[in-house]
């Protein structure tokens, strides 16, 4: 974090948070962290945007070339 000199500071040299965001946020993280004792199974990526990208591309081509063989028949 950047240093700023003019920053109004607490007795411990923290700057003072008057909304506890701050405080609120760091808690907000820490309790998402994983524990050190606790295992979780990395989850597949899931396959259903990636084959409608697919299937998007195959309908484009198909569509580009009925386009074609109209315009060139």
């Amino acid at each position: 974090m950047a240093h700023n000199p003019q920053a109004p500071q607490g007795p411990d040299g923290q700057a003072h948070d008057p909304a506890g965001s701050t405080q609120m946020f760091r808690a907000f993280v820490d309790e998402g962290s994983p524990r050190p004792g606790s295992r979780q199974a990395a989850a597949p990526a899931p396959a259903g945007p990636r084959v409608g990208v697919i299937v998007g591309v195959v309908v484009a081509l198909v569509v580009l070339a009925g386009v074609a063989w109209l315009a060139f028949s």
